[in-house]
């Protein structure tokens, strides 16, 4: 009998422990929750590759320029060695760079006009497709390793 009595009253300890760990949350804080996951961490919402494929080809009214005008076809064939490949980079990167130039803190002549007029839903849209892209990029270790 007393194992049946050690057993339940460690059965009730843990029940009561469980309830007193989990907190409810707010209805209200579950859609914020979610919204969150779906965010970047520029802040951005959330991309879509259609769009900024568009949109990656589309001319700038202010520069007359488009995203593929400079970093070449899907962001991997740049016109400038200095320009960087934005094919598969990721689109937190995309995003945290566009964001700078459009607030003015950080300084290109081009991207600082380009960036400008973009939305936050555009400048997601740009990641998330230039994020799809296959990347043309050495890498490192391979490098060495052909030397």
């Amino acid at each position: 009998m007393t194992n049946k009595k050690t057993t339940l009253a460690i059965a009730l300890l843990a029940l009561a422990l469980g309830a007193c760990s989990k907190e409810e949350a707010p209805a209200h804080e579950g859609a914020e929750a979610a919204d969150a996951a779906h965010s970047s961490s520029a802040g951005l919402p959330e991309g879509h590759p259609e769009a900024g494929k568009l949109l990656a080809s589309t001319k700038n009214a202010e520069t007359g320029q488009a995203c593929v005008d400079c970093h070449g076809a899907e962001g991997n064939a740049p016109i400038d060695p200095t320009y960087p490949k934005l094919g598969g980079q990721y689109a937190d990167y995309i995003g945290h760079a566009l964001v700078a130039y459009r607030k003015g803190d950080r300084q290109h002549a081009l991207m600082s006009a380009q960036a400008k007029s973009l939305t936050d839903q555009q400048i997601a849209d740009l990641g998330a497709y230039f994020q799809t892209i296959e990347p043309h990029i050495a890498d490192l270790q391979h490098v060495d390793d052909a030397k």
